[in-house]
């Protein structure tokens, strides 16, 4: 979605958080509900599909991510704008790629239960709640991009969910008002 000079027409939007947190289901939201379409990538899927880890670590129980396949791979997709990326965690998009970050955060003893559901290994549940109690998405969405791109929104109920969808299809639209078509 570029014009003739190479501008986007669409954003480019990263939805993060702490695995449990509703990254995919927000993401699936938002896609039916934009104004614009919006090419939805799951970054971890494209890591297991396309091979871009350097194996798999059966303690994590997750694989161990290359960084600089993921960017290669992601490039060409998201130079266009109109992408949504769908990851839990942002700090290796570079900045001129992003134009929104959500950090999605959970109540920690309900990111367990979720997790529980999953059937994650006991270590891996233990490590991503520490996480969210230590906000540890939400400060590399911090330290990674400028503050008035980064948006921390909770996500615990379907009513959260809903709201939070609305609020990103607003930005969408403010967006578009801000980057009329050439």
């Amino acid at each position: 979605m570029e014009d003739g000079l190479g501008q986007k027409t669409a954003p480019v939007i990263v939805i993060t958080g702490t695995p449990g947190t509703g990254k995919s289901t927000t993401a699936s939201m938002l896609l039916e509900a934009s104004p614009i379409p919006l090419k939805h990538l799951n970054v971890g899927d494209l890591v297991k599909q396309h091979g871009l880890h350097d194996g798999f670590d059966e303690e994590w129980q997750s694989f161990l991510v290359d960084d600089d396949k993921v960017i290669d791979e992601l490039e060409p997709l998201v130079a266009p704008g109109g992408v949504l990326l769908d990851w839990h965690t942002c700090g290796i998009f570079p900045e001129r790629w992003v134009d929104l970050v959500v950090v999605l955060r959970c109540d920690h003893t309900l990111l367990w239960e979720r997790l529980e559901k999953r059937d994650y290994p006991l270590k891996k549940i233990q490590e991503n709640n520490e996480a969210e109690i230590l906000q540890t998405v939400l400060d590399e969405a911090r330290d990674s991009y400028s503050e008035e791109i980064v948006v921390e929104l909770r996500s615990e109920t379907v009513e959260d969910m809903e709201s939070n969808v609305s609020r990103i299809v607003q930005w969408i639209e403010n967006w578009q008002r801000d980057h009329p078509a050439s």
